[in-house]
């Protein structure tokens, strides 16, 4: 991490000059076809990225969390890729318009290293889902995936390491390039071998070892 604490605190201060903003349990942030009115912090919360596809099927993107942004791309670059962003959980953000936020970041340019820090993080998750489509099988994708999300949302507890995030067997599918009943199949199995459990849509992985032990090459 570049960014220290202070630096982190000073950015999380600017948003608190902006506007705050809650939601409840599946609410929209950003609907089909809207854009970004400016940089969105994730205070506490859930939100999900995803887009359409020609298909007409929801194409999960990320998961973003608490201590995140959501419409930063589009507040620096001005491309607009049109993403969905619909909470997961009860959520509270704070939102600065576009200029506003430039405008603070170039006042005040110690501040990008928590964003860059933020950035090289998504970075990383993004090249983890781009790692995980080289997999041939959609087993093995799916692993590769559940691991990946355990190690950016897992809570280890007496059964296992929990996923604590509510994820639907479409949204698993969409995120490893599958169909939802292959997909089903697929969890199904690793249920069966006690690898996995997978309750009111949350996942927990109960034998990781054995998990990783289909991914060794």
């Amino acid at each position: 991490m570049l960014a220290v604490n202070d630096q982190s605190q000073s950015l999380v201060d600017l948003f608190h000059h902006g506007t705050k903003l809650t939601y409840n349990r599946g609410e929209f942030v950003m609907r089909p076809g809207e854009s970004p009115p400016g940089v969105f912090y994730i205070e506490e919360g859930l939100v999900r990225a995803y887009d359409i596809t020609k298909y007409g099927e929801e194409n999960l993107l990320v998961i973003r969390k608490n201590g995140e942004f959501l419409g930063l791309t589009f507040t620096v670059t001005g491309d607009d890729k049109k993403i969905i962003y619909q909470t997961l959980t009860p959520a509270t953000l704070w939102l600065l318009k576009h200029d506003e936020f430039t405008s603070n970041l170039i006042k005040n340019p110690e501040i990008a290293l928590p964003l860059v820090d933020n950035l090289t993080e998504m970075y990383r998750v993004h090249s983890e889902r781009i790692l995980n489509l080289e997999y041939r099988t959609v087993r093995e994708r799916l692993i590769s995936f559940l691991l990946t999300t355990a190690r950016r949302f897992g809570e280890i507890n007496d059964e296992g390491t929990l996923i604590k995030v509510p994820l639907r067997h479409q949204d698993v599918a969409s995120s490893i390039n599958s169909s939802r009943e292959t997909t089903s199949r697929e969890i199904a199995y690793l249920e069966r071998n006690k690898l996995i459990a997978n309750r009111q849509l949350f996942f927990t992985l109960t034998d990781v070892d054995g998990l990783k032990s289909y991914l060794v090459r």
